[in-house]
């Protein structure tokens, strides 16, 4: 028997309506288990390293080789600051240092000659040391002989007037007396004569030691005049500064003619060598990410293209909300007094390097989407 044409409809209908149910609940489950096992979040941006340029000497600006946004290589002049007093205190440095190292070479031709003449010094010191001893030993020879002289002649004085002597015997003991003071006098006269030799040999001999010493204050000086030498230098190196690495060049707010300050950035260099895309997760699914998980990379300048990419780090810190847990700082903790009902799930910032990037499509602070594909 044939089954009736609405009772037919109705069994149709009911089978659509339970295969899209089943579908529906398929699909679900396939969602659900690819937001599970591979993240996505299209709350992402590209991101670079970048550095400010900023000159390291100060002095007019001679030559700018770069314009706003251009791409420059590694080792390409980026700027020129005028290098002409730079060069004149290299000069000066150098001047300076080699004037120090003759003033050394010839104090050490003085002392080289001091040197020698301390080894004569010193001989001539016991030369005269025995001249001393000698005539110490002469003036003690000839005050014996004086002293007999004279108490023989004040022997034979008062013997005359009793004719026990002759007058030719007291003339002769006169004579004798004189003369051997006058021997004294003369054996005297060399033993100070001596002694001021000695004493002046010792003086040259202490003031040519002094001169050997003088030579130390002037080496001490080659690390300064040194020091002064490589400084100049390297300012005059910095006149010439070149591009580190391959990057961009952004920002720049000088130009030619105008007067470079140290530390007063001029533009900023994007280095174009390594992008990542930073993708902000909600921590439920920090679990399912890892470093070293591979990713997918499309940015919104043109979503069509994909861009393979690696997880390099997991964000382990964000800032603290203060509506959820108030303010901490000095004093009692300030906590909310009202309870959010619904609260949100934190974000945590994941870093993924991109592998291919297109030069000229990524750029700074560009929106993306980021998928984390797993190991």
């Amino acid at each position: 028997m044939e089954m009736p044409v609405e009772k037919r409809s109705f069994i149709l209908g009911r089978s659509i309506s339970i295969g899209i149910v089943i579908a529906t609940v398929v699909l679900g489950i396939v969602v659900l288990y690819h937001s599970n096992y591979h993240p996505r979040t299209d709350d992402a941006e590209i991101s670079a390293n970048f550095i400010g340029i900023a000159p390291q000497v100060d002095g007019p600006l001679t030559h700018l080789n770069v314009k706003d946004n251009q791409f420059v290589k590694k080792g390409e002049l980026l700027y020129e600051i005028d290098e002409r007093p730079y060069q004149y205190a290299l000069e000066n440095a150098v001047s300076e240092q080699a004037a120090l190292e003759g003033q050394i070479a010839d104090e050490q031709r003085r002392i080289a000659a001091l040197v020698s003449g301390v080894s004569v010094a010193e001989a001539n010191i016991h030369s005269s040391e025995a001249e001393v001893a000698n005539a110490e030993q002469g003036v003690a020879r000839a005050r014996a002989e004086w002293n007999y002289a004279n108490n023989n002649l004040h022997r034979v004085e008062p013997l005359l007037a009793k004719q026990f002597v002759t007058v030719d015997q007291v003339d002769k003991a006169r004579t004798s007396e004189t003369a051997q003071a006058e021997a004294l006098r003369q054996a005297e006269a060399r033993l100070q004569l001596a002694k001021a030799e000695l004493n002046s040999t010792l003086a040259q001999h202490e003031e040519a030691q002094h001169a050997v010493t003088t030579l130390e204050p002037l080496i001490n000086q080659r690390g300064a005049k040194a020091a002064a030498v490589k400084k100049a230098k390297y300012d005059l190196d910095n006149c010439r500064v070149y591009a580190p690495f391959d990057a961009r060049v952004t920002n720049l707010t000088i130009s030619e003619g105008a007067y470079a300050h140290t530390g007063q950035q001029m533009f900023t260099l994007i280095d174009a060598r390594t992008w990542w895309a930073v993708g902000n997760f909600r921590e439920g699914q920090l679990q399912r990410i890892a470093p070293n998980m591979r990713a997918d990379v499309y940015v919104m300048s043109n979503p069509t293209l994909h861009f393979s990419g690696v997880v390099d780090s997991v964000g382990y810190g964000v800032a603290p909300d203060p509506d959820r847990i108030g303010n901490f700082g000095p004093g009692l903790p300030n906590l909310q007094r009202t309870l959010n009902w619904v609260h949100l799930a934190s974000r945590y910032p994941v870093r993924v390097r991109v592998e291919n990037p297109t030069p000229d499509l990524f750029r700074i602070g560009e929106s993306a989407v980021v998928t984390i594909r797993g190991d």
